[in-house]
């Protein structure tokens, strides 16, 4: 009897695992195994790691209802099982024992097939997508505390190469429609070369739009010398006219074909993730790497992966098809209030909607924020937790922003509703603003000049506070720890206030003006094309005080005690689309040296020796600045030592 009794659960598992209610990842091939990794480096108590590069297909029943919501899904080809497949890369760091491992899964959402948090984390000093070399291990941050790396594409249309992560998503087959290009040369090259997302279904010129504007609000316009040529299907070239710099936007509109299932890649984060997490082996038997090492797991995106996790818990992805919870923390980390143009026909996940570049795609509309609200433009309810509250399967979310995503990613609106009123947050919530930050530096940043913008950047890294939070996310997820407190700007207590000089409080320097540009979100007509734009949202900025620095947010020690004013926001110069926004750059204006030199520039800011008259003042307020955000648990002890000597 007892031997019947486990051949018929043998057979009950066979018959699950292959069933299509069941079929999640029925392929993990290892293409590698590095043991042990990065050239053999040990980490502390956990020892050395383990790479594993791995491809991995999955398989989707259409008609589940944790699928249903992929566009173009019911239209994919399928496999003899009636399951739409997709392949993708995946990579894996473990610890080579795997009792040194803290049990958790950190799982970072590739940038365009890059893996940037790892900058982020481990202070490495340039992106690395070809984690070989000890070195590319920088301080070794997440290998000293365990955890277990997942890497996975998701992006359907990212080109092979530099390391670059893939997925491959199915084509459907038969399908035409129109599709638009914004191109922004930055350039003078003419004709200058572009390359279409999808191929042309037509390439003759005469039924193709190709318009011109110099800036983003101006009117389209046709002028003579504005040419087209196919180049192939994929290739065009565009002769530009004679009055527009290399800033301006060229929008081409054309019939397009071969649209891609781009939201099947919220699937392959969902299983992948899952399988790592739940199963012993795939449908044909290969064990899985990580079997019986992760109790929880934490995802983890930053600018466009940030907003591909809003988007991930928007559209309902966490759960898996079993209704197993896939993450029990997130990490959005500079994604503002806005989404991704993934789930769509005929998409672009690349794009970003932006001052002075792509405003009109999809991917930044309603709901900008958490908790579920009423639009008054639409009289549309919603929010990024309305199917995870639905379906009980909410993780706890810390979100951080630089000060950027208030002039160029609508993070205004994470914090106040459709007409700017406060909105408070649920209590799976923390926000914070990292102030005055750019949207991404790297850890050995220097203020430097780029080509298209008018300023020196701004070289404030966000690693450190965020290291600290992420520690606090893992101790809420797996101790019950409370975190810190959100610390955000908002309406009911002034530190968020309309885009004007005045309001702002910025200070009147010498040669920097403030500027009053924003991405201002409208309703977007994406019924017509060109779409166009509608009624606007109320939209929302941080207080400054006298030197400029945000009022609220987590200051890093060197902003308590600083040598100049940064902001999060820079400005195109001439040639560019001068005036206008520079896309994710911030800016860095020193203080003048003396109170003699300041007055005469009528600079209004207090000069460096009237600010630290002393030897060792600046020290001083960086180490106490230091020392209260670690009792705050925003700053960890060990990270107290990147600030003391850095009066730079």
């Amino acid at each position: 009897m007892g031997h019947r009794l486990r051949a018929v659960v043998v057979i009950a598992g066979i018959i699950a695992l292959s069933s299509p209610s069941a079929a999640k990842v029925v392929k993990f091939e290892i293409v590698r195994v590095e043991s042990p990794a990065f050239e053999g480096r040990s980490f502390g108590a956990v020892g050395t790691y383990d790479r594993i590069i791995a491809h991995a297909t999955i398989a989707v029943a259409p008609d589940d209802p944790h699928n249903k919501i992929v566009v173009d899904l019911d239209r994919a080809p399928r496999n003899a099982q009636g399951l739409v497949e997709a392949v993708t890369d995946v990579e894996i760091l473990r610890p080579t024992v795997a009792t040194n491992g803290n049990r958790r899964l950190f799982y970072e959402v590739l940038n365009r097939g890059s893996k940037l948090g790892f900058a982020l984390f481990d202070d490495v000093p340039t992106v690395v997508n070809d984690l070989a070399k000890a070195t590319d291990a920088g301080n070794g941050f997440l290998m000293n505390r365990g955890y277990t790396m997942v890497w996975s594409g998701w992006q359907g249309d990212i080109v092979p190469g530099a390391g670059r992560m893939t997925f491959t998503p199915p084509i459907v087959p038969g399908v035409t429609g129109l599709a638009r290009e914004d191109f922004i040369f930055d350039h003078t090259d003419n004709p200058a070369s572009g390359t279409l997302s999808y191929p042309a279904d037509d390439l003759d010129p005469a039924h193709v739009k190709l318009s011109v504007r110099q800036f983003e609000a101006d009117p389209r316009s046709t002028p003579a010398g504005l040419e087209v040529k196919f180049e192939g299907p994929t290739k065009i070239s565009i002769k530009r006219p004679d009055g527009f710099d290399a800033g301006a936007i060229y929008e081409f509109i054309y019939t397009a074909k071969d649209p891609k299932v781009m939201g099947l890649g919220f699937a392959a984060t969902r299983d992948v993730v899952s399988f790592l997490r739940n199963e012993t082996a795939d449908a044909a038997g290969t064990a899985n790497p990580l079997a019986d090492r992760i109790d929880r797991a934490i995802g983890f995106g930053l600018s466009q992966s940030g907003r591909y996790l809003h988007d991930y818990l928007y559209l309902g992805f966490n759960a898996d098809e079993a209704g197993r919870v896939v993450f029990e923390g997130l990490m959005p980390h500079i994604s503002g209030g806005k989404k991704t143009f993934t789930n769509y026909r005929f998409s672009q996940p690349g794009r970003s909607p932006y001052q002075h570049a792509d405003m009109l795609y999809p991917g930044a509309d309603f709901p900008f924020t958490y908790p579920v609200i009423t639009d008054t433009l639409t009289g549309k309810s919603d929010g990024f937790l309305a199917r995870c509250l639905a379906a009980g399967n909410c993780p706890k979310i810390i979100k951080s922003d630089s000060e950027l995503e208030f002039y160029q990613q609508r993070a205004s609106l994470v914090v106040t509703d459709t007409q700017g009123n406060a909105l408070a947050m649920p209590d799976n919530i923390r926000l914070f603003l990292l102030s005055n930050l750019q949207h991404y530096s790297m850890a050995n940043a220097k203020p430097e000049m780029v080509k298209v913008c008018a300023f020196p950047t701004n070289p404030l890294n966000a690693g450190p506070p965020v290291r600290a939070l992420l520690v606090a996310l893992d101790d809420w997820i797996s101790k019950g720890t409370l975190p810190p407190a959100s610390r955000y700007p908002g309406r009911s207590d002034g530190t968020l206030v309309p885009p004007a000089a005045d309001d702002v409080g910025f200070p009147r320097i010498p040669g920097f003006a403030y500027t009053s540009r924003m991405a201002r979100p409208t309703l977007i007509k994406s019924d017509e094309m060109p779409p166009s734009k509608g009624a606007a949202y109320p939209v929302f900025v941080p207080k400054t005080d006298a030197d400029g620095r945000d009022i609220a947010g987590v200051h890093l020690p060197t902003l308590e005690a600083p040598v100049g004013t940064h902001t999060g926001w820079n400005l195109r110069k001439a040639g560019f689309g001068e005036g206008e926004l520079c896309d994710n750059n911030g800016s860095m204006i020193p203080f003048a040296a003396t109170r003699e030199e300041r007055q005469k520039t009528n600079d209004p800011r207090l000069s460096l020796s009237e600010r630290y008259p002393n030897s060792g003042d600046r020290a001083a307020a960086i180490a106490k600045a230091a020392q209260q955000l670690v009792k705050d648990r925003l700053l960890l002890e060990e990270d107290t030592k990147l600030f003391i000597p850095n009066l730079n």
